[in-house]
């Protein structure tokens, strides 16, 4: 937590988002990947959040490259000694990737817009063969014979389309379900992994979208 002046929740959660990326990968994100993990509708959005971050003393700002953010005070101070300390726990700090859990996901807008994000999670990189880029959590008992419980978190990676026989996040209108995708010649089942749950058949006309694929599982009571 940045300790100068106080800052917005977005703010602290872009600054967040620049400390781990700084600890992961040794440099921050550019406005534009910024824009995209928070769901903004251009890195126009994002350079208004740095340059008021940058106001209040909690990172620099450096003209001519896509990545010229620099940490300052306190963050510097946090992220420094994640990346030297001598504690174990620290040191563990750099193979951490920031995952946001997402919940009730409203129609037509993106799965990652910031009023979707109900709290960030902080998992080890070497969790997953495959690295995710968020969670959301599994509510009911559709795919129960597949492993995965009500309250489960999902780990998933974005993507748009899928292989058949593949766990998907689907979007269905403004619902978000965990589900095998299944596409034929003329339609697409998203299947249950429970006999007590019917398949889902999607219709040419409803809104669907695949939001991501499903590259892990945390049991939530870990959590």
């Amino acid at each position: 937590m940045f300790e100068g002046r106080k800052l917005t929740a977005r703010q602290q959660q872009i600054l967040d988002l620049i400390q781990s990326a700084v600890a992961r990968t040794g440099a921050p994100p550019t406005r534009a990947e910024i824009a995209s993990t928070l769901g903004f509708k251009s890195p126009n959005a994002a350079e208004e959040h740095l340059q008021a971050l940058a106001k209040k003393g909690a990172i620099e700002l450096v003209g001519g490259t896509s990545r010229g953010i620099r940490l300052k005070g306190d963050a510097l101070q946090a992220i420094n000694e994640t990346r030297f300390g001598h504690l174990a726990s620290n040191l563990a700090g750099l193979t951490q990737r920031a995952l946001p859990l997402i919940g009730r996901v409203a129609a037509g807008s993106p799965i990652l817009a910031q009023e979707h994000i109900e709290r960030t999670y902080y998992i080890e990189n070497t969790l997953f063969q495959r690295q995710p880029d968020y969670l959301v959590k599994v509510r009911g008992m559709s795919m129960r014979d597949a492993g995965i419980m009500d309250g489960d978190l999902i780990a998933v990676q974005i993507a748009r389309d899928a292989k058949n026989g593949q766990i998907v996040v689907a979007r269905l209108g403004d619902e978000v379900t965990v589900k095998r995708f299944q596409r034929t010649q003329d339609k697409i089942e998203l299947q249950p992994e429970n006999p007590d749950y019917r398949t889902i058949v999607v219709s040419p006309e409803e809104p669907f979208e695949i939001e991501g694929l499903a590259v892990g599982l945390i049991r939530n009571t870990l959590l």
